[in-house]
């Protein structure tokens, strides 16, 4: 059993939350989870994100039951092409909206088996043993630099570029989507978050307190808020939770009289 919950905060300094977040089961039972981090300006930004989640959902809410691995993948990769397609033609049919973008991050579960797809630095996480292991890499400038051995891994979090992003959905008229299979286990969790949370709040930390399982998923999810709140809020802040509440198998063993 997958249990989900999603949270959203404005933050501490924008004056209006462009994230926009949403968790839940499509029509034939499938877990969807879709963070978009809009940009472009206050109403762009804002449009942009809620317009990539709700294609994303009109698109994925009909999907045929039982789909698995290859069919799974495809149906997710369509309705964040879909997305970009809807937010590049508002884009371009209106100036007010003129460069409007969002990130997006999603994932799309047939049980405890499915796949994330991500475009930009919105980020998914599977937390196992409150330990926080980053499954998406960021589409970012300063990334790019990194990995390209220009800047050093300290450097990363405090480069004067570092919002800069290389991809993002709605910009252009093609875009790539990142794909990856994810499976879960019983205890483990996927999170998915926009920067507002990540760039404020380290891995240890995200593992640390998604990882509690003494206290219910919500009450995670508001700590996580919290955590990028009390670390200054300088962005909105999104965060969604999979976790799988499943039983562990125990093997059946024979006794002998």
């Amino acid at each position: 059993m997958i249990r989900t919950v999603h949270a959203s905060d404005i933050g501490r300094v924008r004056s209006v939350n462009e994230d926009s977040v949403w968790i839940g089961a499509t029509r034939y039972g499938y877990t969807l989870g879709i963070i978009a981090d809009g940009m472009g300006g206050h109403q762009a930004g804002e449009t942009a994100s809620r317009l990539a989640l709700e294609t994303m959902r009109n698109t994925l809410d009909g999907l045929l039951p039982e789909l698995q691995d290859e069919a799974l993948r495809d149906a997710l990769s369509a309705a964040i092409l879909e997305a970009n397609s809807t937010v590049f033609k508002e884009a371009s049919s209106d100036e007010k909206y003129h460069n409007m973008g969002t990130t997006i991050v999603a994932a799309l579960m047939n049980g405890s088996n499915g796949y994330i797809g991500h475009i930009g630095d919105s980020r998914a996480y599977l937390i196992k043993d409150s330990a926080a292991v980053q499954l998406t890499e960021d589409h970012t400038l300063v990334n790019e630099l990194f990995k390209n051995g220009q800047i050093s891994v300290e450097e990363l979090d405090n480069h004067p570029r570092r919002n800069v992003l290389t991809r993002a959905l709605g910009t252009d008229a093609e875009v790539l989507v990142d794909l990856a299979p994810v499976t879960l286990l019983p205890g483990e969790l996927l999170l998915l978050c926009s920067d507002g949370l990540s760039n404020f709040v380290n891995n240890e930390h995200l593992g640390k307190v998604a990882g509690i399982h003494e206290i219910p998923l919500e009450e995670r999810a508001d700590r996580l808020l919290q955590l990028a709140l009390l670390a200054g809020g300088g962005d909105n802040i999104s965060v969604a939770l999979l976790e799988h509440h499943g039983e562990a198998a125990v093997p059946e063993t024979k006794e002998w009289d």
